[in-house]
């Protein structure tokens, strides 16, 4: 999942807001925060997270290591720490391959629609 498209985008977000738009509980961000010392979010005077982009780009690939890989936090930790730039080119991809699935069906759905040739509309 990403940011909203129609949302400018901002140099901090508050854990309320990356919680909603990654569908991830405010509690089980918190949690990998102490988990993951690659997320790191800044802190207001009053004490509020202020992720970055680089946070959530973490946060999901986290995400994807523990939810949809179904690694242990150890084992994402692992993962991670093995060779973090490959991990992160995967997960890259992935979600790439995603995006062009979600089209590609969007497009299957569309043409599903137009009647075959010879057919009236």
């Amino acid at each position: 999942m990403a940011l909203k498209k129609d949302k400018i985008l901002k140099k901090y977000y508050t854990i309320g807001e990356v919680s909603e738009q990654l569908g991830i509980p405010e509690s089980t961000l918190r949690y990998w925060e102490k988990e993951f010392n690659e997320i790191s979010p800044k802190k207001s005077k009053s004490g509020k997270r202020q992720y970055t982009t680089a946070d959530i780009d973490q946060i999901k690939l986290i995400n994807h290591l523990v939810k949809e890989k179904s690694l242990t936090i150890k084992g994402a930790k692992d993962r991670i720490k093995e060779n973090p730039k490959v991990t992160m080119d995967v997960h890259e991809i992935v979600n790439h391959l995603k995006k062009v699935r979600e089209e590609l069906w969007a497009i299957y759905k569309e043409l599903d629609s137009i009647p075959p040739c010879g057919q009236p509309l």
